[in-house]
């Protein structure tokens, strides 16, 4: 299969995008740096920015300075399944700098994009082979903001809070 690249549209921050991604996810990095030539049409010019190619622990990315015509929305998402809570927190907080909370995990960034950030256990829980313990977990799920994967597990072993 072809190797797949997601490329993310920026209105001028994709160079501190990058920055910032590569300093939350480990072995990342950037790499290529094109800028925009001679005779750019507003509000581009010469020597700005155009593309950052990065690597986000392995996965590469490209970020483009395409301009204000589109912008990022929560139909799409980055997923960082972590292992535990302490892990899930640390991403969380991380993205979450300078960006708004939504629900269940998910959380919009300083630029506008979206993730959702969760431990692991949280997919086994909510589809545990018994259909009570898995819709006793999804609705504790959908009450939260940031994922609290110990609330989880007691909702889904039905322990009162």
């Amino acid at each position: 299969m072809p190797k797949q690249i997601p490329c993310l549209w920026f209105d001028g921050q994709a160079e501190q995008a990058a920055q910032h991604y590569t300093s939350i996810f480990p072995n990342s990095s950037i790499g290529d740096v094109t800028r925009y030539g001679p005779d750019m049409p507003p509000p581009m010019k010469e020597g700005d920015v155009l593309t950052v190619d990065f690597t986000l622990d392995g996965q590469p990315y490209t970020a483009l300075n395409g301009g204000p015509q589109f912008q990022f929305n929560e139909s799409i998402s980055f997923q960082i399944v972590c292992a535990d809570q302490e892990e899930s927190d640390r991403y969380y907080d991380r993205l979450l700098d300078g960006g708004e909370e939504s629900m269940c995990g998910w959380l919009k960034d300083r630029f506008g994009v979206s993730w959702q950030v969760y431990p692991e256990e949280l997919i086994r829980l909510t589809t545990d082979p018994d259909p009570g313990r898995a819709q006793r977990a999804t609705q504790a799920m959908l009450q939260m903001r940031r994922i609290d994967i110990a609330e989880i597990r007691r909702a889904a072993d039905g322990v009162p809070v």
